[in-house]
C-alpha cells in the first residue's frame, strides 16, 4: 500500500469507533447547533494558512504543543487568513479537542484537516466548529468526490480540493472545485519538490483560488509560490518548529504578497 492508502486504514478504523460512541443522528444534530461558518477564502491578497501541526508521517515528532489554542492566537496575532487544526491521531498527533480549542480562541476561519472518507467526518466537522474541510482527490474516486464536494457546500463549510497531479487538477475543474490546493508532496513516497507548484498551477482551473501546500522552509519559499500564482499558502512545519510563529506569519505573508504578480 501507499503511505496514504495505509492512513486511510486507520482512519477508517477510527472512525468506526468514534459512530459507536456518538452516532450519525447526534453529530448532524450538534452540526445543525453549531456557530454560523466564518467566510474563506478572503476577497483579494496573499494569505497563509497556519498548521497545528505536532508531527508527520515523513518527519515524526515535529512540536510538543501543549496549547494549540495559544499556538493558533499567535498565528492570527501575526495576521493568519486561517489555521488549520490536524486532527488524525495515529500519524499526526491530532484531536477534536485540538479543533474545538482552536476554534474557541479565533476569529479566523479554522480548517479541519483530516483525511475525508466518511459522510459522518463533514457532519464531525462542522459539530467541532470547522469552517473549512479538506477534500484529497487521490483519496476518492470521482462519485465520492462530487458527493463530498456538495456535502461540504450543504454544510455551508468552505472546501480545500487538494492535488498533486495534472490529473488531479483535471478531475478538479470537472467538479467546479473553486479552492483548489496544490500539494508538491507525493503522498505515495512523501517526497516534496517545491517545484511542482509552479508546474501544476498552470492546469488549475480558470478562476479558482490556488493553495500553495507543502516545502515550505522561509519566506523565499513563500514568494516562489506566490510568484508562481499562489493565492494562498499552508504552512505547518516551518511555522512549529521557527520559534517565534506569529513573526514568521507576519514575515511569510508579506513575502508573499510582495512576490503576487
Amino acid at each position: 500500500m501507499t503511505v496514504l492508502d495505509d492512513i486511510i486504514v486507520g482512519v477508517r478504523e477510527d472512525i468506526e469507533t468514534r459512530k459507536r460512541t456518538r452516532s450519525l443522528a447526534d453529530v448532524r444534530q450538534a452540526a445543525a447547533d453549531a456557530p454560523p461558518v466564518r467566510p474563506f477564502p478572503p476577497e483579494s491578497g496573499f494569505g497563509l494558512i497556519c498548521e497545528v501541526k505536532r508531527s508527520s508521517p515523513s518527519k515524526g515528532a515535529l512540536a510538543d504543543i501543549p496549547d494549540p489554542a495559544a499556538l493558533a492566537a499567535a498565528y492570527a496575532s501575526g495576521g493568519a487568513a486561517a489555521v488549520s487544526v490536524l486532527t488524525e491521531q495515529r500519524r499526526f498527533g491530532g484531536s477534536l479537542a485540538d479543533l474545538d480549542a482552536v476554534r474557541a480562541a479565533v476569529d479566523v476561519p479554522v480548517l479541519r484537516k483530516d483525511f475525508m472518507v466518511d459522510e459522518y467526518q463533514f457532519h464531525e466537522a462542522r459539530a467541532h466548529g470547522a469552517d473549512i474541510v479538506l477534500i484529497i482527490v487521490a483519496a476518492l474516486d470521482d462519485a465520492q468526490l462530487e458527493d463530498q464536494l456538495a456535502l461540504s457546500a450543504a454544510l455551508g463549510m468552505s472546501a480545500l480540493v487538494e492535488t498533486h497531479t495534472v490529473e488531479e487538477l483535471e478531475r478538479a475543474t470537472e467538479v467546479g472545485a473553486s479552492l483548489v490546493g496544490v500539494n508538491t508532496r507525493n503522498l505515495k513516497d512523501l517526497s516534496v519538490d517545491s517545484s511542482r507548484f509552479a508546474q501544476l498551477a498552470a492546469h488549475a482551473p480558470p478562476g479558482a483560488v490556488l493553495v500553495a501546500e507543502s516545502g515550505v522552509t522561509g519566506a523565499d519559499t513563500v514568494a516562489e509560490y506566490a510568484r508562481a500564482g499562489a493565492h494562498l499558502g499552508l504552512v505547518g512545519e516551518a511555522l512549529v518548529t521557527g520559534g517565534d510563529p506569529a513573526a514568521a506569519v507576519a514575515s511569510f505573508t508579506a513575502a508573499g504578497r510582495a512576490a503576487r504578480p
